[in-house]
C-alpha cells in the first residue's frame, strides 16, 4: 500500500530567504503562492512545503521541525565538502562535538546534520548494510572507524 513519503512541511520566517536556501541545496522549485512554496526532492515522488508564518518560532524538536534527505554512501562521505560548496555549515548532532558524518550500526544508517535559515534541522542520510554481528552496536562511529572495523573483520559474507 504505502510506497514512500510524498511530502513534508517546514515552518519558515521569510519565504523568499528560505526559497533561496533550498534552491542552493539543488531542490527543484515546484510552485509558490503568497505564503507557501514547494520544492521537489524527487520530481513527481516527494516534495517539501515551506510555510511562512509565526510557527517558525516553535521550539525545535525532531518530531516537529526535522527533515532527512536520502543520499548515497559516497555522497555522504563527501557531504562536508558539498555543504561548504553551497555555503552551508554542518552542525553537531545531539551531544556530539564534531560535525563529521557518522554511522549508527544499530539503525543501519549514516548521517550528517545542518540547519536551514530558520533553525529547522536538516539531515543527509543513507542506508548502510550492517553485518549481523554489529546490528546491536549503538555507538556512533566515524566513517573512518566504520570502514576500519569492516575492513579488519570477516563480515563480508554476512552483508
Amino acid at each position: 500500500m504505502i510506497k514512500g513519503l510524498y511530502e513534508a512541511h517546514l515552518p519558515v520566517k521569510d519565504l523568499e530567504v528560505s526559497m533561496e536556501f533550498y534552491k542552493k541545496l539543488g531542490l527543484n522549485f515546484a510552485w509558490k503562492d503568497e505564503d507557501t512554496a514547494f520544492f521537489w526532492i524527487e520530481e513527481g515522488k516527494s516534495w517539501v512545503g515551506l510555510w511562512e508564518g509565526k510557527e517558525y518560532e516553535t521550539a525545535y524538536h525532531p518530531s516537529l521541525r526535522h527533515l532527512a534527505f536520502r543520499v548515497n554512501y559516497e555522497d555522504l562521505k563527501d557531504s562536508l565538502n558539498w555543504l561548504e560548496s553551497v555555503g552551508v555549515k554542518a552542525v553537531p548532532f545531539g551531544s556530539r562535538t564534531t560535525v563529521e558524518p557518522f554511522i549508527r550500526p544499530h539503525q543501519g544508517n549514516a548521517s550528517v546534520y545542518f540547519n536551514d535559515p530558520d533553525g529547522n534541522s536538516l539531515e543527509l542520510m543513507c542506508h548502510i548494510e550492517v553485518p549481523k554481528e554489529l546490528k546491536n552496536m549503538t555507538q556512533k562511529l566515524s566513517f573512518e572507524e566504520w570502514e576500519e572495523l569492516i575492513d579488519n573483520n570477516e563480515f563480508q559474507e554476512d552483508l
